[in-house]
């Protein structure tokens, strides 16, 4: 009896100390199953923390070359703007006044007063298209009026500059257009125009206006032979700012010069431009 009592105690404490450690080992692994899932969490919010930083750096270097290449393209607009217009314009009055006809001493009164009548006009026209550059404004009369009665009154501005009739041959159904088109239109067809005059002396010059689909086709051709060949391959600030503005809207220029005469060529697609009223 006595040693049956013996093992029941023993068995007893054996059996109290086993439940007291069961007890502990289960708690401390309660325990450490409730830190590993926080330790997890924490690594995850880390992790995710850590990948939106990375978005984070990454947009703002796309943010920051963006801004860069913005800054350029505004800067090369800026300059293909004022040299397709207020220097051509400056370019043309100066042209003018070299002619020898003001220092002339038999020219007549009504002549000279003439001239310096057109080289004024010019540079009042230079003053302003560089206060409308300077003004970050796009040109009114581009922005409300319809292609024909902008070409009309771009040809009859040059017409009254330089003395020499344009043809114009317009077939676009087009009526209303993108303002970025009407502007790339413009300055295509001034520069062109202003090229044939310096190069061709303004002969047999001419314009084209067609539809194709979804986009227009502006030719603006004349009787000469074009500028020399360094300057037809597009290197000059004329042709390539014409060129930059044509392709920066997702529209092809090309150049090309014959015995018969040089043409000028641009085309725009509209469907994916905002489009002005």
């Amino acid at each position: 009896m006595a040693r049956w009592q013996s093992w029941s105690a023993v068995a007893a404490v054996t059996l109290a100390f086993f439940l007291t450690l069961s007890a502990i080992v289960f708690r401390g692994s309660k325990t450490i199953d409730l830190q590993s899932r926080e330790l997890k969490s924490r690594v995850a919010e880390l992790t995710q923390l850590l990948s939106q930083n990375d978005a984070l750096k990454s947009r703002i270097q796309r943010a920051a070359a963006a801004t860069t290449a913005l800054n350029e393209s505004y800067l090369r607009n800026l300059g293909a703007d004022l040299h397709d217009g207020p220097a051509q314009l400056v370019a043309f009055a100066a042209l003018r006044v070299d002619s020898g006809l003001l220092s002339d001493p038999t020219t007549s009164r009504e002549r000279r007063e003439k001239e310096v009548s057109v080289i004024k006009a010019s540079l009042d026209e230079a003053m302003t298209e560089i206060r409308t550059i300077c003004s970050g404004l796009v040109l009114p009369h581009i922005e409300s009026a319809s292609l024909d009665e902008m070409l009309a009154e771009l040809l009859n501005g040059y017409r009254a500059r330089t003395g020499k009739a344009v043809e114009l041959r317009l077939s676009a159904a087009i009526k209303v257009l993108p303002v970025a088109a009407k502007i790339c239109i413009y300055r295509f067809t001034q520069e062109a125009l202003n090229n044939g005059y310096k190069h061709a002396a303004g002969s047999g010059q001419w314009v084209n206006i067609a539809q194709h689909g979804a986009g227009i086709e502006v030719q603006v051709g004349d009787a000469g032979s074009g500028p020399p060949q360094h300057r037809s391959e597009g290197r000059s600030i004329g042709l390539a700012g014409i060129r930059d503005r044509v392709e920066s809207l997702g529209g092809t220029f090309s150049f090309a010069t014959s015995p018969d005469g040089t043409i000028v060529t641009m085309s725009l697609p509209l469907q994916n431009m905002e489009t002005s009223t």
